[in-house]
């Protein structure tokens, strides 16, 4: 099919956004705080590094998310990308299910910030939010690195086609 065959929208509707963005996929990630403002956790696949120096990522979060303002307060967050045994937690993390059951359903340590930090995660970064922008509906979170853990697992969950899918780590050739 060439360029020319291709049907352009000239508005793209929010379901035709939507249904596009299902083919991107990307780890699954639990994201975490916990301070003054109290400890919440909610599942993402909007997540990407920015720079490595100084080591920073983003995270997206809809701002009428109820977890919106325990982020904005503390200041502080842990990204935790799940391993491919991640699922149930993940949909955990993603319905409405209290914070106190969220947390009680896997174990968790701290590091620099206080997030709390997920065992047997496959990376967890914690960090710092060090800048806020909002579009439309979300903020993007700019979080620097203060700390990380990584593990040895070799496979990882990802959300492609509104599902679970499961990836392997490849040794380097």
């Amino acid at each position: 099919m060439s360029l020319h065959e291709l049907p352009v929208l000239p508005h793209v509707e929010r379901e035709a956004f939507r249904d596009a963005m299902s083919r991107l996929g990307a780890a699954v990630n639990i994201i975490t705080t916990d301070g003054p403002a109290g400890r919440a956790g909610f599942t993402a696949s909007a997540v990407c590094s920015v720079t490595d120096a100084p080591p920073t990522l983003l995270v997206c979060l809809n701002r009428s998310a109820s977890v919106w303002p325990v982020f904005r307060d503390n200041g502080y967050l842990c990204v935790n990308t799940l391993s491919a045994d991640g699922a149930d937690l993940s949909t955990l993390f993603g319905g409405k299910t209290s914070m106190h059951d969220r947390f009680a359903a896997a174990r968790w340590q701290t590091l620099a910030s206080g997030s709390p930090l997920l065992e047997g995660s496959l990376v967890s970064f914690d960090c710092q939010i060090t800048q806020t922008l909002s579009v439309g509906t979300h903020d993007i979170l700019v979080c620097e690195v203060l700390a990380l853990v990584r593990s040895e697992h070799a496979q990882g969950l990802a959300w492609f086609d509104r599902g679970y899918h499961t990836f392997s780590r490849q040794d380097a050739r």
